[in-house]
């Protein structure tokens, strides 16, 4: 990892967030504040985070439902497994590493999972920009470096769900450019590796293609990130503040808006600095705004990323197949064309066996 490019930029950008976020306070009176939380109130947030880390994988469920059925229990594990690699992998490797670990459990492709996992992301944004400015009418006034996040996502995400949603509304249309343009631009020996993965990758749109799918998601999502703001409520009563719901909601939308930048495993200064900016905007004391956000981060980390260890364990994964998964999404197209040709969306034929690589 360390001698990856990406890892580095990842640090760069993370290391700038982290002293942003301690410029100017007084460590030592952070520590007395984290140290002075009453730290039961963390256990309904934790118990209310995982029943939105079911409803993620719920909508997951939805989602690959037009590509293959999956029961919600084999999907559990992988989800926690995918989550557990965002927290300790950079660019959100996890995303890779699920719909890897998915090609294993039950077949379906790499490209596909990810095309959907794509989607799960472009929603999370569009309900994080709802939050925001939902709630940002009762904000005094956001620091100016927020505010350009706030409008830079806003044009990434809203970009790419009108791209989605035009590719999957004209299949055929967007097929034939996305033809044209590999056998335009991409060397001949490549072109079938990169026309089969953009085929799959059209498969996991489906789900966009019918409005009742679309409103699914969308009301699926809002459930999810109000039950994480839900946590951050829980969180703050273990410290000497208070602050609206929609003030945590604005607060929930700015950070994970931030994490979408590049960053060190965990998210590391783009959750943090962000977080005590926005309560800071609020009139919570710099100090306690720290504590609270610090202690915020650790609690959202530590116990998906602990189950996410132990489901590796329980699935026979070893830390060999995180690059395995990227070795797999690249070599996927390859491998394909020894299947099959089938007209069925199901691509359960995919997998050679059910079962996870043993040691």
């Amino acid at each position: 990892m360390l001698k990856n490019w990406k890892f580095w930029v990842g640090a760069g950008v993370s290391a700038f967030f982290v002293m942003l976020a301690l410029r100017g306070l007084d460590l030592g009176q952070v520590w007395r504040d984290i140290q002075e939380a009453n730290y039961w109130w963390l256990l309904p947030g934790v118990m209310v985070y995982f029943v939105g880390v079911w409803a993620r994988t719920w909508r997951w469920h939805y989602l690959l439902r037009p590509i293959k059925p999956i029961p919600l229990k084999a999907m559990w594990p992988v989800v926690v497994i995918g989550y557990m690699g965002n927290n300790v992998y950079p660019f959100r490797a996890g995303e890779v590493i699920r719909a890897y670990v998915l090609k294993k459990k039950e077949g379906v492709s790499i490209s596909a999972s990810i095309a959907t996992i794509l989607v799960e992301r472009i929603f999370d944004g569009l309900v994080m920009l709802l939050f925001v400015f939902v709630a940002l009418p009762i904000a005094p006034g956001l620091p100016g470096w927020l505010r350009e996040i706030v409008i830079f996502a806003s044009l990434a995400f809203l970009g790419a769900l009108i791209l989605f949603f035009g590719m999957a509304a004209l299949p055929e249309t967007s097929r034939n450019l996305y033809h044209w343009a590999i056998s335009r631009f991409v060397p001949v020996a490549l072109q079938p590796k990169i026309v089969t993965l953009a085929d799959r990758f059209m498969e996991g749109l489906s789900s966009l293609t019918r409005l009742q799918d679309v409103l699914m998601i969308f009301f699926t999502s809002v459930i999810i990130w109000l039950l994480e703001t839900l946590k951050y409520w829980f969180v703050m009563h273990a410290f000497n503040f208070s602050v609206s719901f929609f003030a945590l909601m604005l607060m929930n939308g700015v950070v994970n808006l931030a994490t979408t930048l590049p960053s060190a495993p965990g998210y590391i200064g783009t959750f943090d600095g962000p977080g005590i900016e926005v309560l800071k905007v609020f009139g919570v004391n710099p100090t306690v705004a720290a504590a609270y956000t610090l202690v915020l981060h650790a609690a959202l980390w530590l116990p998906i990323t602990l189950l996410g260890f132990w489901y590796m364990a329980k699935e026979s994964l070893g830390w060999g197949d995180f690059d395995k998964a990227v070795e797999e999404s690249r070599h996927e197209a390859e491998d394909s064309k020894t299947l099959p040709k089938t007209n069925s969306p199901n691509l359960s034929t995919e997998g050679k066996s059910p079962s996870l690589r043993r040691g």
